[in-house]
């Protein structure tokens, strides 16, 4: 397919990965932030509901037609979409857990945040506590709000009801990545994926106007 001009002029060097996403109005929603923030892809893998199914395309309102999507991509092969250097984050506050660790309250870590994995462990019946967390990729969480941006970005979005995949974070983990959560009050579990991933991607958008705003005004003075 060939895009217009405009959206390509303002495209920015962020990804957006969509992780098993399921719902098609989610997926649309989720495709039109993505276009409206300017990103220069989406990515959807393997068991994502398909972008060109009608319930997806109402709900993106021609964003199909102004950000390039490929679809079907196993994880493996992510990489091979993403520009070099690209740092992988993970929208995965896991509620009050990521909150708690931010703070340094608790010795756990992402323990309690991750034991919805284990089922990917062979062993997991055989496993103690220590061991389960050191198979576990270690990452840090950061404030949505933080600058994430330095270099190329890719941000992963979950579907609802599994939220992300362990392949999505092992990706993050060996490219530098870390978790970025939203905070919300105590009693809210999480926001809905769609919502999750206009405020981050627009939040990219904010950090990259700034860098360019600071990149001219520095020019100006030599």
């Amino acid at each position: 397919m060939t895009y217009p001009e405009t959206p390509l002029h303002h495209t920015l060097p962020l990804v957006l990965i969509c992780d098993n996403l399921r719902d098609p109005g989610n997926l649309g929603t989720i495709l039109r932030s993505a276009a409206g923030a300017g990103c220069s892809k989406v990515l959807l893998t393997k068991g994502c509901v398909d972008a060109w199914e009608p319930k997806v395309l109402r709900a993106g309102m021609g964003a199909h037609f102004q950000v390039p999507i490929v679809n079907n991509v196993e994880w493996e092969t992510v990489p091979n979409h993403l520009p070099p250097d690209t740092r992988v984050y993970v929208a995965d506050n896991c509620g009050h857990y990521a909150q708690v660790q931010m703070s340094d309250k608790t010795g756990d870590r992402d323990w309690a945040c991750d034991r919805r994995f284990l089922k990917f462990h062979k062993y997991e019946e055989d496993l103690d506590t220590k061991t389960r967390k050191d198979w576990l990729p270690k990452l840090e969480v950061q404030s949505y709000d933080l600058d994430w941006t330095g270099a190329p970005a890719a941000v992963v979005i979950g579907g609802e009801t599994h939220g992300v995949s362990l392949e999505s974070l092992q990706l993050a983990e060996s490219t530098g990545g870390k978790r970025l959560l939203i905070p919300v009050v105590p009693g809210v579990d999480s926001l809905n994926s769609a919502m999750a991933a206009s405020i981050l991607l627009f939040e990219g958008k904010r950090q990259l106007r700034i860098k360019v705003e600071d990149l001219s005004r520095d020019r100006s003075y030599h």
